[in-house]
């Protein structure tokens, strides 16, 4: 069984090699190469950290509500940081230092993030014999609260500060920092290598909050520790690229179909890698055939959306 699973992960890891280097190299013009082939390198960075950030999120997040169907973008995660972004703009306008320096603007958004994420799931987490589908209800209705208020600001704001944070409103590789590359990136580093670290305690986590305290978990202050890490994560890739609502759902449940196991070690390294599969071959989509006309997290959300569909029917059908 181990052998199979670990030539499952070896073949996901080879897949990613491949497509990478297919994105990479794949219509290179040798007359501009020396600047078409340092962009695509800057891009396909961006999607490793992208990626890895939220499929770390999205597993840690299933972890915690022991629900497959659950991500932090589908409980409004992603939304609240766009509030928090353009409520920043609205209030202090785009030239003022807290939305100028990237690293302060940053700070004060994942401190908001770990902030709600605290609040609202610690509360959702307290109630007992709760169905998933009203916990899905309160993500659905939490996001469209803040997407609908973030809305308003923006038709209210001047129109130039409203085209400072219009980019950051989809997904879009080819407008991230350099400098919070590099700060996203460590901070990555840092949170996935904590995260297998955890994976034993990931896996306790999903018999359910009774079982895990009668195996000597420190409940309470574990799942704090992984909301924050969760909105941390979350914080980066939506400060990158803008949100993709998708991807975490529909790359950790093939997941959990190809690997056929609730093992953590084999769950986590296979989401990474789908992650990364999935943003190669839509980057590689959006470039080739759409000769990037169209936003990445539009083809990924249209994929995932349907993909969501069919993930509710089954669960459904299976009651």
């Amino acid at each position: 069984m181990r052998i199979k699973l670990n030539l499952k992960l070896a073949i996901l890891i080879a897949v990613v090699i491949l497509s990478g280097a297919l994105y990479l190299f794949l219509g290179l013009n040798f007359d501009i190469i020396h600047y078409q082939l340092p962009a695509r390198m800057k891009k396909l960075i961006l999607m490793f950290i992208v990626g890895g950030a939220i499929a770390a999120s999205v597993v840690i997040f299933q972890a915690i509500t022991t629900n497959r169907l659950l991500t932090p973008s589908i409980m409004g995660l992603d939304a609240v940081y766009m509030f928090v972004k353009v409520l920043l703009v609205f209030i202090f306008g785009a030239q003022s230092l807290l939305n100028t320096n990237i690293y302060l603007n940053f700070g004060i958004t994942v401190l908001a993030m770990i902030s709600f994420a605290l609040i609202l799931f610690q509360g959702i987490f307290r109630l007992k014999n709760v169905s998933v589908y009203f916990i899905l209800l309160v993500g659905i209705i939490m996001g469209t609260f803040f997407r609908s208020i973030t809305s308003f600001l923006e038709l209210i704001i001047d129109p130039e500060d409203f085209l400072a944070v219009q980019s950051a409103m989809f997904a879009n590789f080819n407008a991230a920092n350099p400098r919070l590359m590099t700060l996203s990136a460590i901070i990555l580093l840092i949170l996935i290598g904590l995260t297998f670290c955890l994976i034993p305690y990931l896996d306790v986590l999903l018999l359910g909050r009774a079982q895990a305290i009668n195996l000597g978990v420190p409940y309470q202050w574990m799942t704090r520790t992984l909301l924050i890490m969760v909105a941390v994560l979350v914080s980066l890739s939506t400060a990158l690229v803008g949100p993709i609502a998708f991807l975490g759902l529909m790359t950790v449940n093939i997941a959990h179909e190809l690997m056929r196991t609730y093992e953590h070690k084999y769950i986590f390294p296979a989401t990474l890698c789908l992650s990364w599969i999935s943003l190669f071959l839509a980057q590689s989509v959006m470039e080739h055939i759409f000769d990037a006309t169209t936003q990445v997290s539009i083809v990924i959300d249209l994929i995932g959306g349907l993909y969501f569909i069919y993930l509710l029917v089954k669960r459904r059908n299976t009651v």
